[in-house]
């Protein structure tokens, strides 16, 4: 009898394994509208011969993360906007939002993940179907945000890949210059012209693409501490050269930091932004003043990801003046002319 009883548990074990194992491998991508629409909200200046800033504020929703083929669809859509309001040129500089590429975790996950009601709750639903890749990485996890933190190193290879897939490729096929925002990864580097990723601290992480699709320098790093969800800015931003002039790049806007520009004769600065930053006008225009910058752009995330929502405005600066984006709902496209 009782080893009938064993058989029976063993037959039941090995059947919940089977049947967790099948619903870990289910990927089915649900079907959704996806708005593609977007509106300048702000276009300074004339049209000329050294180019222009262009902020894109994409609206983003959890299911634009299903898949790799949607966000890029959904991106392309806001460009396609851009070259028919006849803001594309050689010397256009687009600039992304913070973390835009962070969310490519969720990229194939299950539709329990993108229904969730906050991002706890979905990092849990990526945990439970990603067992065999996530359990190691929890075990070497530091930090008071472990299950974030693993979820991120295992997922930092495949996320390295396809960011640099998705922006390089924008910048490719609009022929543009574009900062991509940034991603959170382990010890981001390039070799050999690819990003890649190592077991050292997290970082909050930018690259610039340059016409051809290909990195311009080393990523713009910030150190990221994933239990506050938060990165301390670099003493020294990182500087490029692009076809419009010498460019830095602060993300997350804080202008606390731009007094090192002033080194490295940075004529214009971009300011990737995330959903929730709240943009201050003043500071800002004073801080940019101060530096001799001769134009800026910050822009942010709007929609909603799980519980995080918000609509902030851009902000613009040039000529000594700052402009405010509308608040008004939806992607919307900044226009800076130089």
């Amino acid at each position: 009898m009782r080893r009938l009883i064993n058989l029976c548990l063993a037959c039941l074990l090995l059947g919940s394994l089977t049947a967790y194992a099948y619903w870990c491998g289910q990927r089915p991508q649900v079907p959704y509208l996806s708005d593609l629409r977007s509106h300048l909200a702000l276009n300074q200046g004339s049209p000329g011969a050294d180019g222009n800033l262009l902020g894109i504020q994409p609206e983003l929703v959890t299911g634009d993360y299903q898949s790799l083929e949607r966000l890029h669809l959904k991106l392309s859509a806001y460009l396609d906007r851009a070259r028919d309001l006849g803001l594309l040129n050689p010397r256009t500089v687009v600039v992304l939002p913070e973390h835009i590429g962070t969310w490519l975790f969720a990229i194939g996950e299950k539709d329990e993940l993108y229904q969730a009601r906050d991002r706890q709750h979905a990092l849990q639903w990526s945990a439970a179907s990603n067992p065999l890749d996530f359990l190691p990485a929890l075990l070497t996890a530091e930090g008071d945000a472990r299950l974030q933190d693993a979820l991120l190193r295992t997922k930092a290879k495949r996320m390295a890949h396809d960011y640099q897939q998705l922006f390089g490729g924008l910048a490719r096929d609009y022929a543009v210059t574009l900062v991509a925002g940034s991603i959170v990864l382990p010890e981001p580097r390039l070799e050999h012209g690819q990003l890649q990723v190592a077991s050292g601290p997290l970082y909050n992480a930018s690259l610039v693409f340059d016409r051809s699709g290909k990195p311009l320098g080393q990523p713009q790093r910030q150190a990221f501490s994933a239990a506050t969800a938060s990165s301390l800015a670099p003493d020294t931003p990182q500087a490029v050269d692009t076809p419009a002039g010498r460019l830095g790049i602060v993300l997350g806007g804080d202008t606390r930091h731009i007094a090192a520009h002033d080194q490295q004769s940075i004529e214009l600065l971009v300011m990737p932004s995330d959903i929730d930053n709240k943009p201050d006008a003043s500071e800002f225009a004073a801080h940019l003043q101060a530096q001799g910058i001769r134009a800026a752009l910050q822009v942010h995330t709007r929609g909603r990801l799980w519980e995080r929502s918000g609509q902030a405005p851009a902000l613009a600066f040039s000529a000594g003046q700052v402009s405010l984006g509308d608040s008004s709902r939806g992607a919307q496209l900044i226009n800076l002319w130089l």
